[in-house]
């Protein structure tokens, strides 16, 4: 009696999906938009997506041009999106909170000037400066502590009063808080990180070479002085492309991140 052998059954291929717009116009077919221009129509740029049918689904068109925002679900072959079901309602992404919060902990009584005298929108510009031209200099931002004003043209100068400067610097922190303390009588937050923001934009240089190339993974790059790293977008989040960053740069330097999620 002859046996029949059962060979593997091809896997299915990996699908992914994204809430996002899609557009046609200008000479080419529908594409995916990772960044809209906000003209009149909107124009963008970026890989095909296939099967999609405009007849089916609710869109705005405008001089020859059609797009609207879907969620979408297909195969990726590393060039386009090839929809493996009909465009859905666009899931919109969780709130993450408030990311500009600063580290330190709240002072007992709150936020406050500490000299509101040199709590100003120019000695705020000297603070930063003088924290910029340190060697040990990892970053900055604001974090306001008072609700917004209702009316914008009301804000003044003393609208420095309001906000937390926070600095970051990969030195002695004692030393550096009383080098800034020299000209900003605000609000301030000094934190340690593991980079500088030279180091950071080094590594943004380095990867930004590769955009624009034909085939490139990466389609944006950026040093987040808040995270300490450096932030890469990709269309796919592969674990080649992944294993390669972090060879080059180091595993806690990247945060690769893929616009087209797996499909659990």
């Amino acid at each position: 009696m002859t046996v029949a052998s059962c060979g593997a059954q091809p896997s299915a291929p990996a699908r992914y999906t994204a809430s996002m717009t899609v557009l046609e116009g200008g000479g080419h077919g529908p594409q995916l938009c990772n960044v809209v221009m906000e003209s009149n129509p909107p124009q963008c740029e970026g890989p095909d997506v296939v099967g999609l049918d405009w007849g089916k689904v609710a869109h705005e068109s405008l001089n020859g041009v059609k797009w609207g925002r879907y969620r979408l679900v297909g195969t990726w072959d590393g060039t386009r999106l090839t929809l493996t079901e009909p465009p859905g309602e666009p899931v919109e992404e969780p709130d993450k909170g408030d990311r500009f919060a600063s580290p330190c902990p709240e002072p007992e009584g709150g936020w406050r000037p500490a000299d509101p005298a040199r709590a100003t929108e120019q000695t705020m510009k000297d603070a930063l400066a003088r924290a910029r031209s340190a060697q040990d200099y990892a970053g900055s931002w604001l974090d306001r502590f008072t609700p917004e004003p209702e009316h914008p043209e009301e804000q003044m100068e003393m609208d420095a009063h309001n906000y937390v400067l926070n600095l970051r610097f990969t030195g002695d922190l004692a030393a550096r808080e009383s080098w800034i303390r020299e000209v900003w009588g605000g609000a301030l937050c000094l934190s340690g990180a593991e980079r500088t923001e030279a180091e950071l934009r080094a590594v943004q240089r380095d990867l930004e070479d590769e955009l624009g190339k034909q085939g490139a993974e990466i389609i944006s790059v950026g040093a987040d002085e808040l995270a300490n790293l450096v932030r890469v977008s990709a269309w796919v989040a592969t674990d080649e492309l992944r294993q390669r960053l972090e060879d080059e740069h180091g595993a806690d330097v990247i945060s690769l991140e893929g616009v087209l999620k797996p499909v659990g």
